[in-house]
Order: structure tokens, then C-alpha cells, then sequence
């Protein structure tokens, strides 16, 4: 490493801890703030990102320029691309989580013992939590709001393509913070693109990093938990499935998959693996592949798919437990329920699948033999969403299994601490 290179470096690193410690202090400030303060900051900074639409819209017209010209996917552009409604999405998402409860506080246990001792269960924030994104400028303000709303400092590291729209979006988070008299430091975002600052994040800021969230795809959640040396909650491909079975009504089992993989192909929440019971393969399957075909959709599909359709695609071994995050599906014919359940296990990743049947025991143990984070009877799998969820808006979608699964929201932003209240016991 040169002089340069070495300069470089260490001014990279003392940004970055100076960053943490700020987020540590503006942490345990924000713990002890009032809920109508922090209230009040995310309305208003969906006030800024409203009267700041034209500002944010000129920096992502810059951002989508350049990705574009660096040949980015359709997916990516897309969750790129802001307009007008994802703006005024963003700014309602902060005024829906400025609507739930405050988690900060509450009490989810309490009993008493015989020696007299008031035990209580109560939900604290879980002090500076570093978020690392890609492509999606809107995660800035879900991920700000949400942190704010649960009383925790944030550290947000966006994506390269997104640099100059998340600068404008996190702008408006810190006028709102500001207006209610709470600290700016409080929603921080890493200034450099450089890679080594996603280093210095994970491995040597534990001290002032108490959990770090990865959204994004497979080498960034590979690169995040490999390196990590901070708790990480996990948000891993979304891999979802959608199980036609035997006993499905034709006409709801269409709309539902077609929803399910068309309405946003690049969000986790879609399909990616339509999956057809042999028991309606007859009547169910060749409607259903023209229905994706003729809404642009490439469909991959095994022999029994290609025979109903000359548009079909031979899918290969890899379509299957692929996430596409594009108009792309893989479908095979299976036999049963066991064989659907067996598919999802060794294929899936454990985010959402959906069953859509009119057998409620097929449903009930589809439901409940399988341990995705979320799983769906009769509906779609784009509803796989903090603000569908009523959550006002999520980080991600956690697939691990510890401390929080499926939609990341506010709640899930915590944890507990045991408070005791005596009248003089004592331990014999």
C-alpha cells in the first residue's frame, strides 16, 4: 500500500469512527425522548420529503443516468427509479409509522412471585443499528423512520447507484429530527462509497454497533455475515413459491399468480416458482403459463409445462431456487402436497410461500409443516410487506431465526429488560 493509499485509509477510518461515536451519544439521547417527539420528527420530515419532490427527483434522474450507462438490470433500475407516488409512498410510510405504537416502553411480561417481587418484561431500544442497502432509495426512509420510531441511532450505507437520492431523502429525515429539538446524528449516513468503509462497519465498530442489517443480494449477505463481527439479522434471497394445488379454484388460482409474479417483478415479496399439482394440472395449468406469457413474462418450465404451450422455455436445474427479480418463472408439475412441501424445503429461502387450495387441511398443513418466515393461504406472495403487514413500513424481511423473522418494523427494532420492584427482600 502506497503513502497515498495508506492516507487514504486511515482518513476513511476515523470518518468512520467519529460516525460511531456520534451515533452512540445521539442513541442514548433518543432513548430517553418523548413519543410525541419522535412523532412529531417523522411527520415532519414526510412534510420535507414532499416539499423536497423536484430536489430528489433531480438527483435520482442522475443516479438512474448513471446506472443505467453502467448496464444495470431492468430489476435494479427499477427499484431504483423514484417518481412522484413513491414519494408521496415514502412520506406516507413515515406518517403511518408516526401512527403505531410506541414499542419503546412497553410492557410484555410482568407476573409476581410468592416472596412478593414485581417482575415486568419491558421493551428498550437496541441502541445503534447499521443498515447496508442496494439500489433502493426509499429504504432511507423506511429504515431512518423505523429507527427513529423505536428509539434507535441509525448508520445507513447505501448503494453506489442510489448514492445522490438517499443523500436527498436522508437530508429531509435530518430537518425533521432537527425541527423537534432531537439530535441530527441520530440518522447518519456513511459519506463515501469506498468498499472499505463497509469493512471498517462490520468488523471494527463493535463498540458502537449493536446489530447490522444487510438488504440486498446474495454476495452482499454472504460478504455481510462472513465478516461481520457484530449480531446480524439476516434478510437472504426471496426465493418465494406459489403451490397450485389439486383443490384450487381456477379462477382464483389465476389472478392469484399472476399478481404474485407480475405486479413488481424485482421485490422479494414475488414469485419466482409457480408450482402445479398433477390432480389439476389438466384444467389449471395450460391457463394459467398463457396468463404469464401474455403478460411478458419468460416461462421456464419442465416437460409437462412445454407440452401446453409452445412459448414455454426448458427450465434447468438452476431455475429452479432462483431468484429472478425479473418477468422470468420457473413451473413444474408436481404430485401432491408432500411433493410441494418437499420442493420448498430443499429449494426455497425460507422468505414467503403460498399455497392456494379450497382444502383447508391441505392448507393447514402446508402452513404449518413448513418454517418459512412468512407463509400464505389463498393470496398473493407480493403481500410479503411491513406496510401490508400494518407494520406502517420494514427494514426487510428477516429469514434467520433469531431474534426477529419475517417483516422488520418498529417492534422487531428492540429488545427487553427486566425491571424489579421489591418492598425489602431479601435472599436468604
Amino acid at each position: 500500500m502506497s503513502t497515498a493509499e495508506r492516507a487514504v485509509a486511515s482518513s476513511i477510518y476515523e470518518q468512520m469512527m467519529e460516525i460511531g461515536r456520534a451515533a452512540k451519544a445521539a442513541a442514548a439521547e433518543l432513548a430517553r425522548s418523548p413519543t410525541a417527539a419522535r412523532d412529531a420528527a417523522l411527520n415532519d420530515a414526510a412534510k420535507e420529503l414532499r416539499k423536497s419532490a423536484a430536489t430528489i427527483l433531480r438527483a435520482n434522474e442522475q443516479d438512474f443516468a448513471a446506472a443505467k450507462e453502467r448496464g444495470l438490470s431492468g430489476a435494479l433500475l427499477d427499484r431504483l427509479a423514484l417518481n412522484d407516488s413513491r414519494i408521496e409512498a415514502m412520506a406516507r410510510g413515515l406518517e403511518d409509522i408516526a401512527s403505531l405504537p410506541d414499542p419503546v416502553g412497553e410492557i410484555i411480561g410482568e407476573w409476581q412471585r410468592p416472596n412478593g417481587l414485581k417482575i415486568q418484561r419491558v421493551r428498550v431500544p437496541l441502541g445503534v443499528i447499521g443498515i447496508i442497502y442496494e439500489s433502493r432509495p426509499n429504504v432511507t426512509a423506511d429504515a431512518g423512520g423505523l429507527c427513529l420510531k423505536s428509539g434507535n441511532a441509525v448508520i445507513l450505507r447505501g448503494g453506489s447507484e442510489s448514492a445522490l437520492s438517499s443523500a436527498a431523502i436522508h437530508a429531509c429525515l435530518v430537518r425533521g429530527l432537527v425541527s423537534q429539538g432531537l439530535p441530527a446524528k441520530a440518522v447518519q449516513m456513511v459519506p463515501t462509497q469506498d468498499r472499505e468503509a463497509v469493512g471498517i462497519l462490520l468488523r471494527d465498530m463493535g463498540q458502537y454497533i449493536d446489530v447490522i442489517v444487510p438488504r440486498g443480494g446474495k454476495s452482499l449477505i454472504a460478504r455481510v455475515q462472513q465478516d461481520a463481527r457484530v449480531p446480524v439479522m439476516g434478510h437472504l434471497e426471496g426465493i418465494c413459491h406459489t403451490f397450485v394445488h389439486g383443490a384450487a379454484d381456477l379462477t382464483m388460482a389465476r389472478r392469484i399468480v399472476l399478481n404474485a409474479k407480475m405486479r413488481r417483478t424485482g421485490i422479494c415479496g414475488a414469485t419466482e416458482t409457480v408450482l402445479v399439482d398433477r390432480a389439476c394440472a389438466a384444467t389449471h395449468l395450460a391457463p394459467i403459463v398463457k396468463d404469464l406469457l401474455d403478460a411478458g413474462c419468460e416461462v421456464r418450465g419442465d416437460a409437462a409445462t412445454q407440452n401446453v404451450d409452445g412459448r414455454v422455455k426448458s427450465a434447468s436445474a438452476a431455475d429452479f431456487g432462483k431468484e429472478f427479480l425479473d418477468a422470468i418463472v420457473a413451473v413444474k408439475v408436481i404430485d401432491g402436497l408432500d411433493a410441494a412441501l418437499d420442493h420448498v424445503r430443499r429449494f426455497g429461502s425460507a422468505h414467503t410461500d403460498a399455497i392456494v387450495t379450497d382444502d383447508a387441511r391441505a392448507a393447514e398443513r402446508f402452513l404449518t409443516e413448513l418454517d418459512s418466515a412468512i407463509l400464505m393461504h389463498n393470496t398473493s406472495t407480493q403481500f410479503a410487506d411491513g406496510g401490508e403487514f400494518g407494520m406502517g413500513a420494514e427494514i426487510g424481511i428477516a429469514t434467520g431465526r433469531v431474534h426477529a423473522r419475517g417483516p422488520v418494523g418498529a417492534a422487531e427494532l428492540t429488545s427487553y429488560k427486566y425491571v424489579v420492584r421489591g418492598s425489602g427482600q431479601t435472599r436468604a
